[in-house]
């Protein structure tokens, strides 16, 4: 079983527009599919760098003395850089979300295929899983966690059933939990909803939307002029804060203007929204909704 099909390869790593004595950070290593491609386009003096938190990642690790692989959370990618020697790089590839492995083993419970322990950490040594989640989060922090981080409308049902059911004793796996909310599943939505849910516990587990901000606040100071981002979401939480910070350099509001009206902010975006094609869908039925924004940084 392939560990993690790449998506966009080529799209993503041209939007680097890679010079051969570069340093590049992958802070999505998984299987190492993008890295490879990198190191492809390195010159013997290049340098790659690349962040995963998940233990299962470093098995993949690229025997090459331009590459390596940080075991870390990539929201701490300066401070690891840092530690390296490294202050400034020409490229950030971040390709976000679940891997294809971490959906395919059963018992890391990312997928709604399998019945397995409530679990879902992408750092193994993580504190928080969704077994924590799920039977220790009041209903109002379990009721925000469903309508902001999977856009569920029904959100306050879903967690006073959880609460209610949870009293009796805790929910411990999977098919525990899809029983609870059976109710609220409705025969034609029921993957759809069950992978919204999923969605909403995963990102809280992970902090992933905490991460990714602390993680593009940091982009601007570690990027060279004119180096680049690019940047692959797979849902429109993460997209959104993408398309934002390319746009605004901030999350929220508006940047300032001078007196001349003119917006002063760290990138500009390069070309338009890129999606995969019918033929990689085809190939990789996951890549259906990835979408690849690339920026240069335009100030110094």
């Amino acid at each position: 079983m392939e560990y993690h099909n790449p998506v966009l390869l080529k799209e993503t790593v041209d939007g680097l527009v890679i010079k051969p004595n570069g340093i590049y950070v992958d802070v999505t290593f998984g299987g190492g599919g993008h890295s490879k491609e990198i190191l492809n386009r390195l010159g013997p003096e290049g340098r790659l760098f690349a962040f995963d938190q998940d233990l299962d990642a470093l098995d993949n690790a690229i025997k090459d003395e331009r590459f390596t692989l940080v075991n870390e959370n990539f929201r701490f990618i300066k401070r690891f850089l840092r530690f390296h020697g490294v202050k400034k790089v020409d490229g950030i590839l971040g390709d976000f979300g679940v891997s294809s492995h971490q959906f395919d083993v059963a018992d890391r419970g990312f997928s709604t295929r399998f019945d397995a322990d409530l679990d879902m950490r992408m750092n193994q040594n993580g504190e928080l899983s969704a077994y924590n989640v799920i039977n220790e989060y009041d209903e109002s922090d379990l009721r925000t966690m469903f309508f902001e981080y999977g856009e569920l409308r029904n959100a306050p049902k879903l967690a006073r059933a959880i609460v209610a059911s949870r009293k009796e004793e805790p929910l411990k796996t999977s098919t525990e939990l899809k029983e609870v909310l059976s109710p609220f599943l409705p025969k034609h939505k029921e993957h759809k909803i069950l992978a919204q849910v999923y969605q909403a516990i995963r990102i809280e587990v992970n902090q992933e939307i905490e991460a990714l901000k602390e993680f593009l606040r940091q982009t601007e100071e570690l990027l060279n002029s004119k180096g680049r981002i690019s940047l692959i979401s797979y849902h429109s939480l993460e997209d959104r804060l993408v398309k934002r910070f390319i746009r605004n350099g901030m999350f929220e509001g508006e940047p300032e203007k001078d007196l001349y009206g003119n917006v002063n902010v760290p990138f500009k975006k390069v070309g338009g929204l890129i999606v995969p094609g019918n033929d990689e869908i085809k190939k990789n039925n996951r890549a259906r909704s990835a979408k690849l924004r690339i920026a240069e940084k335009i100030r110094e």
